[in-house]
């Protein structure tokens, strides 16, 4: 930041941004759920656009190959309505291996403060 105070939508979205991986680590979908938009766009490695959140309730309920875990937030910048967060996630899948992967995520918020986009990249090999 360039050293303003922090305003409202700042701390709403930085706030939000905190609560939503507290909420996925807990599991608790319909919290988390009412994070986001009824139109919100998740986008994700391997993954289809997931548009709704209809369609974001069925991937965090049957789609998700992430069966528990944590995620430890390493940074989070906002500036207006955009986040973009960097951290690390272990956890354990739902065929029971380990995982523990560097992720970068990026928010959008709407003037409610509701997330209506979303999108992960994962730090891994591919090229």
């Amino acid at each position: 930041m360039d050293g303003k105070p922090a305003t409202p939508e700042h701390d709403s979205v930085a706030e939000h941004v905190q609560r939503y991986y507290r909420l996925v680590d807990a599991g608790d979908i319909a919290s988390l759920l009412a994070l986001f938009t009824e139109d919100v766009v998740y986008r994700r490695p391997g993954y289809p656009p997931i548009r709704g959140s209809r369609r974001l309730e069925e991937f965090y309920r049957d789609v998700r190959v992430i069966d528990s875990g944590r995620h430890r937030l390493t940074e989070v910048v906002v500036e207006q309505s955009h986040a973009a967060v960097s951290g690390e996630f272990s956890g354990v899948l739902k065929d029971g291996k380990e995982v523990s992967v560097r992720f970068a995520d990026f928010f959008v918020a709407s003037e409610s403060g509701l997330f209506r986009e979303r999108e992960t990249f994962f730090f891994a090999p591919m090229v």
